[in-house]
């Protein structure tokens, strides 16, 4: 195609749609993603997954760490791109997104209007729905508001974590986003306003911080194995051991995976050892361990855990 497009992203999930988009022909004259960032132990300065593939691509990269800096929207321009298109990027100030004569787009996970924000596929796992999805729209100066281009929906199964919700979506929104660039470039997009839509009782999706993903024991079996599952593998869902006989003993368990039992019993904050298995109490419940991170040590499965470490002399905090 003629009419350009620049692609502004940087996790994994950025890269698949990136990816697309260059399969099926789409003219990508430039990338923007985040700048390198020293990581890990070593502090080894390290690329975004989106600079990773664009390098092999052999695209332009533009890395700024001011989207208002004078050098970096000059460079901008001077693509004459006609469509920008975002996915799992920052937010963007409106002399950027407002650059493009086609506008600019996004790509989000979720069913929009609902679960606008930050964290849409933790949320939806965590709130026990039963469908997400990913929505492509026009950026408008609201966060998500924008006019809705297209959606396409996918179960959530119980046995789904937001980790794997994360990949399905990855590549349905990867095929959509690619459908919605060639309808914008070919003159055939059509959009609906969201405030066209019924947005009385919309479930939101706020970023998701540490004292979040604390489990609190003392709600249903259901909710909290939703929770679970819903930060797992990423923030994480967490809660404190106390030693029984010195409460100033205190050890943090990470939970990645779960299962659930459901009686008519209150058992919050009770550790149950039966049949070579860990079972903490809830309100109405069990919940099942089975692969955890114990403070310290290494993620492994409570089988292994077990080995070392006597679950019988704590409590749930």
């Amino acid at each position: 195609m003629d009419k350009k497009v620049i692609f502004m992203g940087t996790p994994d999930f950025a890269v698949a749609s990136l990816k697309q988009l260059i399969d099926d022909g789409i003219n990508v004259v430039a990338v923007v993603t985040a700048p390198d960032r020293p990581s890990g132990r070593g502090q080894k300065i390290n690329m975004s997954a989106v600079k990773k593939f664009a390098l092999t691509q052999n695209l332009p990269i533009l890395q700024p760490e001011r989207f208002k800096n004078e050098t970096f929207l000059n460079e901008l321009k001077s693509y004459k791109a006609d469509l920008f298109v975002v996915v799992a990027f920052r937010m963007l100030p409106e002399v950027v997104w407002s650059m493009p004569p086609l506008g600019t787009i996004n790509l989000h996970g979720s069913l929009l209007p609902n679960y606008r924000g930050a964290a849409p596929i933790n949320w939806a796992v965590i709130n026990g729905e039963k469908e997400t999805g990913v929505t492509t729209f026009f950026i408008e100066k609201e966060i998500d508001t924008g006019n809705i281009i297209d959606k396409e929906a996918i179960c959530i199964k119980e046995t789904d974590n937001a980790g794997t919700i994360h990949d399905k979506l990855m590549a349905v929104g990867a095929k959509l986003l690619s459908k919605t660039v060639k309808d914008i470039l070919n003159g055939t997009v059509n959009s609906v306003p969201q405030t066209d839509l019924d947005l009385s009782e919309i479930k939101h999706a706020p970023k998701i911080f540490k004292p979040d993903c604390k489990i609190d024991w003392s709600e249903d079996t259901i909710s909290i194995f939703n929770k679970i599952r819903g930060l797992s593998p990423y923030p994480t869902a967490w809660t404190t051991l106390v030693n029984i006989e010195d409460n100033t003993k205190e050890k943090t368990i990470k939970l990645f995976e779960v299962d659930y039992l459901v009686d008519t019993k209150k058992h919050s904050h009770q550790i149950k050892i039966e049949n070579k298995k860990v079972l903490f109490g809830t309100s109405n419940g069990w919940i099942v361990l089975k692969n955890i991170q114990l403070e310290g040590k290494k993620k492994m499965t409570i089988e292994a855990l077990m080995n070392g470490f006597d679950f019988e002399n704590y409590k749930l905090k």
